[in-house]
């Protein structure tokens, strides 16, 4: 800890933080509470954390009023591309039939959306100096 904040306080320091949802909840608290202390001392110091959405409170009590939030979620088109890439990238052909590539394409984009799934992407924001 004292060694990043040395370093951060010396320079410009920009921090990517990925998949902070599948941190432990003891360890996240950790983390963020660390995170905060950085940002506390290195004003200059930018943070980009991604997570899934039910860690967003979390995050923004952690570092309050330090917070800019994005929800990003795929379309449904955009997983159905997906899927018909990966399904023709499929090193077993002769193990897939039109029925079970059908249901692939139908079943699991619904089921992604009734999961609402998505990411977080947490920003720190500039100084604002006039």
């Amino acid at each position: 800890m004292k060694i990043l904040q040395l370093i951060t306080s010396a320079q410009r320091t920009f921090m990517c933080i990925d998949a902070l949802d599948e941190c432990a909840g003891v360890q996240r608290v950790k983390l963020l509470n660390s995170l905060n202390q950085i940002l506390e001392k290195s004003p200059s110091t930018r943070i980009f954390i991604s997570g899934r959405p039910h860690i967003r409170a979390e995050v923004e009590r952690a570092l309050a009023g330090r917070v800019i939030s994005v929800v990003v979620s795929p379309s449904r088109d955009d997983i159905i591309r997906y899927l018909r890439t990966r399904l023709a990238e499929d090193q077993t052909p002769d193990a897939m039939d039109e029925s079970l590539k059908g249901d692939i394409l139908e079943k699991i984009p619904r089921k992604l959306s009734e999961m609402c799934v998505g990411a977080m992407a947490l920003r720190i924001p500039p100084c604002i100096v006039s």
